[in-house]
């Protein structure tokens, strides 16, 4: 073996570096492990036991222990915190150095939040057109929005098209006004364009930053931001979170910020009367053309589209995208007023020092916001006022208020305040100095200073207050009642904690952001079925590790102890390399290494099959070594190469877990060439020259598949038929219809826990919640044990809010509450904007993967034959995996979801398949040279029986690392090795009966062979017999 000396240096070099990344871990750990015994010990000697507090309530038992939880969780994190500089390694490492560089786990393995947000650009669009209020860009921007969830194309161009077939003006007059330095009024279209796309590709960069600015200041540890700038898509991972709420605003608050002066109750009575009076009438149906034109149009074209319904059925669609959807429904009828008294009406006085025109109950915002925009009642009120929410008080328990206040600012007819956030130079947490609340302390350029001095001079002399607003939400409205503020210091006060104050703070002090990021997708993992996901993960892993290397002792003797020692090696490297690049490890990436696993293991199999065959022909051991590895280098390389091909797709088009399982993936097969090809011949070669032959057979290895005869081709007919078969149910899989995970059909998922086994009511369930949910059919299925479901609804997943999905988690825990619903474990939340967008992903992936494969076949043996029975036997695995997971899906006891799982099977399965065909094919044209005029069939029976071996080999030990998968690898892993499994059957079953038949039937007056044969005429002098399989 060439290069020995190289070969030895990196091994050796990748072992310390592996070690050396590793230990990271193993020393955080025990230093953690250390830490949570002391706090332990101290909620142990602080704190009397639940059973001495409360004998004999189990209840109240429950309860203090998860108070006694919530507190050892508090002091663990104190003392954490507190040790951050402590050194923990031998090498002098601090705990928070080594803590950034251990192995990262994904939020499915310790729990936390993942989050998928999509850079929006229709405000950076109005912004660049200085606000125009032109009715065709208007519409070319809601129109393009409309568009976006169902086109491939970018929303720059979806908007320029639309403005374009509204018949726009140039777009140099739409937005050189904003922009007199970059766009001149004269210029063509295109350059326009150009600019504006250079525009939004900086504002997704700047958003980027931004957030990844905010989520630095969090305080999470190992928070991980990636940006995909060509989809103006941003991923977070944020381990370890537990209050969802507070990330949410924190990633999607835009940070604008503006100062308004409101108008007072007392100015708007005769408004609030009228209003009253004209929203009386609307309920009664007494709506006439008087009241306006627009309204009587609105509820005529209503009549004739749709059946009357009752109030109830309006309050309960939350139909709040626009004041028109309300208006458009019939009549409703309700005793309620507008405004009023608590109870008797929808905007009602309360006690509180909002500085608001009342207060509205959380659960009524939607409903109310729309009732104040129909026609009759906005007219009422004064052009330039404007309907705002306010936060909720905090009560003496610390809860929230059920209900907020509701403000009507005064906009002069102008969409910027008077005073906006960029005249902010600072913002910090504090405290208030007369009742110890937590407020935020800001700070203001000179500019900002003078008009603020201003602002606070007019509310003095009115005493009018002015409305501190965040992204449209009212923080406070205070009123100067000493007089005019100079020096441009102010605060923010309300009913904050300190981490929401400190959030504040720091959404400030970053900026407002360029472009608005919008949560697309969403999921949280709860730390149970995070430990749940870890210990099937470590089960499967160290499971298939000792069955696969057991294994290869028994059936390849002592050369089995070479591909275990290179087995090990590449296990060690991945992992090693994975912490090293800061990669995260997930449930579906421990899956990446199960399967490594058994693919690390193919290499030495095709090896040592090679070895065994050219030991049988009669060569001395040294020659049968030589060529064993020389020959086997080609198939090697393909099988590789083309699994390689789809897992970089699948790590391109995938998103979060999946692209972890694509990145463990890629690094295995890498290192898998180098361990099984260069380390093994290394090791081999140190055995050969210590005068130590290695055993290739035993008894059993022997005896196997010697001498195979069987005569594959003469059934192909009867091939053909089941084939025709499966292509009838792969279509009728279509037709029949697939269960569709909660990513590629949208809507919101949760695993739900309850105190006893409840599959057996599952209809009685779904029956319930399709009450709550307003009629919304969920879909349920049985997760893990028979304790747990997956119920998925698509329950108001098109409103906006941030109350939306307090709503829809509120409302399923009422539904659930007979049912004796212990706890929501995970959760999982997918827009259909996004939803879309992974579909469309999955089908260009699979194509691109079926694609690239056909021409590197055809590359590789020169013959289009070759690439038609690549095409076709890869076709076939899909479509019977397709066909299975139709079929079965009412039928197996766990969920058969297309989902990015299911699509990374497939690319996975492709790749595999690949393996084994590429195997026949190599030795086909092998024994097509040496067996010149032989039929086609007595070469391509030879060749299927000579690899026979090798193909069932590989084929068995990637089989059992998935079917352990399958088994101990937990819930969120089993679709996906299901489909494995599928695919690995009828991927040998392809391989043989589909892929090497097509030879044989295709152009059958050509030679097998020839192609390539005309090809090395063309360039070698000489033939010579290639190195093949």
């Amino acid at each position: 073996m060439q290069l020995k000396g190289l070969v030895r240096f990196f091994t050796i070099l990748l072992i310390l570096y592996s070690v050396w990344q590793l230990s990271y871990t193993l020393f955080v750990r025990k230093h953690e492990k250390k830490m949570k015994a002391i706090a332990e010990r101290y909620v142990n000697s602080s704190f009397p036991l639940p059973a001495e507090k409360y004998p004999g309530d189990a209840a109240m038992q429950a309860v203090y222990q998860d108070t006694l939880d919530e507190i050892k969780k508090q002091r663990l994190n104190q003392l954490l915190d507190s040790t951050r500089e402590t050194k923990i390694t031998w090498f002098g490492e601090t705990y928070q150095k080594a803590r950034s560089e251990e192995l990262n786990l994904g939020l499915d393995l310790q729990g936390g939040m993942n989050v998928t947000l999509e850079v929006e650009l229709v405000d950076l669009l109005r912004s660049l057109s200085n606000n125009s209020r032109e009715p065709n860009f208007l519409k070319a921007l809601e129109n393009a929005n409309k568009r976006k969830a169902n086109s491939n194309a970018d929303f720059i161009t979806l908007f320029i098209d639309e403005y374009k077939t509204l018949g726009g003006g140039s777009l140099a007059a739409l937005f050189s006004v904003a922009n007199p330095d970059k766009i001149k009024i004269t210029d063509p279209d295109s350059k326009v364009e150009s600019v504006i796309r250079t525009e939004a590709e900086e504002a997704i960069e700047r958003t980027y930053n931004i957030l990844s600015q905010r989520i630095d200041q969090f305080g999470v540890a190992q928070p991980n931001v990636n940006l995909e700038k060509e989809r103006g898509i941003i991923t977070v991972e944020l381990p370890g979170v537990d209050n969802e709420s507070r990330v949410r605003k924190l990633l999607q608050a835009t940070s604008n910020l503006q100062f308004w002066e409101t108008y007072k109750a007392e100015e708007l009575q005769n408004a609030i009367t009228g209003a009253n009076q004209a929203f009386n009438n609307y309920v009664l149906g007494k709506t006439t053309t008087t009241d306006t034109a627009t309204q009587a149009k609105s509820d005529t074209s209503a009549n004739q589209n749709a059946q009357p319904r009752s109030l109830a059925e309006i309050l309960n669609s939350n139909q709040s995208d626009t004041a028109s959807q309300t208006a458009s429904v019939a009549t409703p009828q309700s005793s309620k007023v507008l405004f009023g008294l608590p109870g008797e009406s929808w905007i009602f006085q309360s006690t509180g020092s909002s500085g608001g025109i009342g207060y509205v109950m959380i659960s009524d915002t939607a409903r109310v916001r729309d009732y104040l925009m129909l026609d009759v009642v906005r007219t009422k009120f004064p052009p330039d006022a404007k309907f705002l929410y306010g936060v909720p008080e905090r009560l003496d328990n610390q809860k929230l208020d059920n209900k907020v206040p509701l403000h009507v600012i005064r906009t002069n007819g102008r969409d910027v305040a008077p005073l906006e956030g960029d005249a902010i130079t600072d913002a910090r947490q504090d405290f208030n100095p007369l009742d110890g609340k937590p407020v935020v302390s800001m700070s203001m350029n000179s500019h900002g200073e003078d008009i603020w001095e201003r602002l606070t001079d007019m509310s003095y002399k009115n005493t009018r207050p002015i409305a501190i607003v965040l992204d449209d939400i009212v923080y406070s409205a205070p009123i100067a009642y000493k007089g005019k503020i100079e020096g441009g210091n102010t605060e923010i006060s309300g009913s904050f904690t300190i981490d929401e104050a400190s959030d504040l703070a720091t959404i400030l002090k970053l900026g407002k952001l360029p472009a608005a990021a919008k949560i697309v997708q969403e999921q949280v993992v709860g730390p149970t079925l995070g430990a749940e996901a870890i210990r099937g993960g470590i089960n499967a892993f160290f499971i298939s590790f000792i069955v696969i290397f057991l294994l290869m002792l028994v059936y390849y003797n002592t050369s089995g102890w070479i591909a275990n020692i290179a087995l090990i090696l590449n296990l060690l490297f991945t992992v090693g390399v994975l912490t090293g690049l800061g990669a995260t490890l997930t449930a579906p990436g421990i899956a990446g290494l199960v399967l490594t696993i058994g693919m690390a293991v193919d290499t030495n199999v095709v090896i040592y099959e090679r070895i065994k065959e050219e030991l049988t022909r009669g060569k001395n051991y040294l020659q049968a070594i030589n060529d064993g590895y020389r020959r086997s280098l080609p198939p090697v390389l393909d099988g590789h190469i083309t699994t390689l091909l789809t897992a970089i797709i699948l790590f391109y088009f995938g998103l979060g877990p999946v692209k972890g399982f694509a990145t463990t993936q890629i690094l295995g097969l890498l290192l898998s060439l180098f361990c099984g090809i260069l380390v093994s011949r290394w090791v081999t070669d140190w055995f050969t020259s210590k005068k130590r032959h290695l055993e290739y057979f035993t008894g059993i290895s022997r005896r196997i598949f010697k001498h195979a005869k069987f005569k594959f081709i003469e059934y192909r007919r009867v091939a053909y038929g089941i084939s025709v078969v499966v292509l009838c149910l792969g279509i009728g899989a279509f037709i029949n219809g697939f269960d569709e995970g909660v990513e590629f059909s949208g809507g919101r998922s949760y695993v739900v826990r309850f105190q006893k086994p409840v599959n057996n009511d599952i209809e009685k369930i779904r029956e319930d919640l399709k009450v709550t949910f307003a009629g919304e059919n969920p879909v349920i299925k049985t997760i893990g044990a028979n304790n747990q479901l997956d119920i998925t609804t698509s329950y108001l997943i098109d409103s906006t809010g941030e109350q939306v999905d307090s709503i829809v988690r509120d409302r399923l825990m009422t539904g659930l509450k007979k049912y004796n619903a212990e706890k929501i474990l995970g959760s999982k939340k997918v827009l259909p904007t996004i939803s879309d967008d992974l579909k469309k992903g999955a089908m260009w992936a699979t194509f691109w993967s079926l694609l690239v494969i056909t021409i590197y076949i055809f590359i590789r043996f020169r013959d289009w034959r070759y690439s038609l029975g690549t095409i076709a036997a890869l076709l076939h695995d899909v479509l019977v995996t397709l066909a299975v997971f139709s079929f079965c899906k009412n039928i197996v006891p766990f969920p058969l979801e297309i989902d990015q799982h299911f699509i990374a099977a497939i690319l996975t399965v492709i790749g595999f398949s690949m393996n084994d065909t590429v195997i026949i094919f190599d030795r086909i044209r092998e024994y097509s040279r040496e067996l010149k005029g032989a039929p086609k069939e007595t070469i391509i029976n030879r060749a299927i029986n000579d690899t026979l071996s090798r193909t069932i080999m590989t084929s068995l030990t990637v089989f059992i690392v998935i079917l352990i998968l399958f088994l101990l690898g937990g819930e969120v892993t089993r679709g996906f090795a299901f489909a494995m499994l599928v695919g690995i059957i009828t991927g040998i079953y392809s391989s043989v009966y589909v892929a090497a038949p097509v030879l044989v039937d295709l152009a059958r007056k050509r030679p097998l062979g020839e192609a390539d044969l005309t090809a090395d005429k063309k360039t070698k002098p000489e033939t010579k017999k290639p190195a093949t399989a």
